[in-house]
């Protein structure tokens, strides 16, 4: 407990240094109907002084698509232009919160050889991600229930992150034969320790306890007060951010992980995961279960041996670099790199990792290359190196725009 406590006040004196913002992608879903309407993709409630947008594929757990981004870009964009707005909200519908990328329409589309529509795609989230950490007027975005890949990106950013009993928190990409993005470098270097190398190599969860214990969320509440909440949020005629941090904490309540919570292991994450390569990792990793029998040690050396050699090689130090990096650096970078990760240029591992777990689900990925020893340096350069003369770097209005982390 004393640990775990000596997190939550490491996390607040990030939040006051700036190291964490105001606030982790790829859904393991697949792709379900169609839906024509794409406004219908994300709802929009209004008050008075406030504007709730709604993501609306609950059958398919809220996986974004291409239109949803950029319905949602579009229209933060114009609640932050109307002088009538004072506070904006993201929540989702049913059982998610957002479980991500849809990942099997992205697949589809690079099969069916429409490269440039899933660049325009990435461009789009990682714009409306920035947009997000930029954003000058108050945003709440309510986390309940399944929150992974890119869910993180488009609510972690914002100033307020609002998380519940029934929210589930996970980066699962390196599985899918892909690495964590939508800003996800950027605030998973700055957990406490090595956590955020821990999750992005393996996806393990964080329940809404630990999100709130290590920074990740701001404010906890329990899933039934959510809608007293909301009607409070939505209702109120002042935008102060401290009048909205107060209405928040009334709601709130004081929670500490429990003694099965990740968050009591930090000192063994520290241990394993401080490495400087993957193959490191995994052989602490491997001592450490030999020497404890600890089957969550266990736990993470499969989930490690299941994954893409190759991306696990390029998460890595994605989040090292990350460290290091500015919200716009991160995004700019994790363009570059999911642009390799979907050219095939130098791996076919995200097609092959949707195909196993999502398409036909036979959980049985031929990764390229198939283990760690034969991931060459000049592979993961790859995914690092400026784009080519004939492909637009990612744009950023950095200079009109200055994240508030």
């Amino acid at each position: 407990m004393q640990r775990v406590k000596g997190l939550i006040k490491a996390r607040h004196s990030f939040q006051r240094l700036g190291f964490l913002p105001h606030q982790r992608c790829f859904s393991a879903q697949p792709h379900y109907a169609q839906y024509d309407d794409f406004q219908d993709q994300v709802l929009v409630e209004g008050k008075a002084k406030s504007r709730a947008a709604i993501l609306n594929r609950p059958s398919a757990l809220n996986s974004l698509t291409n239109s949803m981004a950029s319905r949602l870009k579009k229209l933060y964009e114009s609640w932050e232009e109307n002088p009538d707005i004072g506070i904006v909200l993201l929540k989702g519908s049913g059982r998610a919160f957002c479980s991500g990328v849809d990942a099997v329409a992205l697949y589809h589309s690079l099969n069916e050889g429409k490269v440039e529509e899933c660049k325009r795609f990435f461009d789009t989230l990682y714009k409306f991600v920035y947009l997000q950490g930029t954003y000058l007027k108050p945003h709440v975005a309510i986390l309940d229930g399944i929150t992974m890949g890119c869910g993180g990106g488009i609510s972690l950013p914002g100033m307020f992150r609002l998380v519940t009993d029934k929210t589930a928190f996970a980066h699962p990409e390196t599985q899918l034969g892909f690495h964590p993005d939508a800003g996800a470098s950027f605030y998973l270097s700055r957990l406490p320790g090595y956590l955020g190398e821990c999750l992005a190599l393996t996806g393990e969860k964080l329940n809404g306890v630990e999100m709130i214990a290590c920074g990740l969320a701001t404010h906890y509440c329990l899933n039934s007060r959510l809608a007293w909440i909301e009607e409070r949020l939505g209702n109120m005629m002042n935008d102060d951010p401290a009048a909205i941090e107060s209405s928040l904490a009334q709601y709130g309540d004081i929670v500490y992980p429990d003694r099965s919570s990740i968050l009591h292991r930090i000192e063994t994450i520290d241990k394993c995961f401080c490495h400087d390569t993957v193959e490191e990792i995994i052989d602490s990793l491997e001592t450490e279960a030999a020497g404890t029998y600890d089957d969550w040690c266990k736990t993470m050396l499969r989930r490690l041996k299941e994954a893409s050699p190759l991306s696990l090689k390029v998460t890595l130090r994605s989040i090292r670099e990350g460290r290091f990096q500015s919200l716009d650096q991160c995004l700019a970078r994790e363009y570059r790199m999911s642009l390799a990760g979907i050219s095939k240029q130098v791996s076919n591992d995200f097609s092959e990792g949707v195909r196993a777990r999502l398409v036909d689900k036979d959980f049985a990925p031929k990764w390229d290359p198939p283990r760690l020893e034969e991931v060459s340096k000049d592979m993961v350069e790859s995914y690092f190196a400026p784009l080519g003369e004939l492909e637009p770097e990612l744009l950023l209005p950095t200079a009109l725009r200055e994240p508030f982390i």
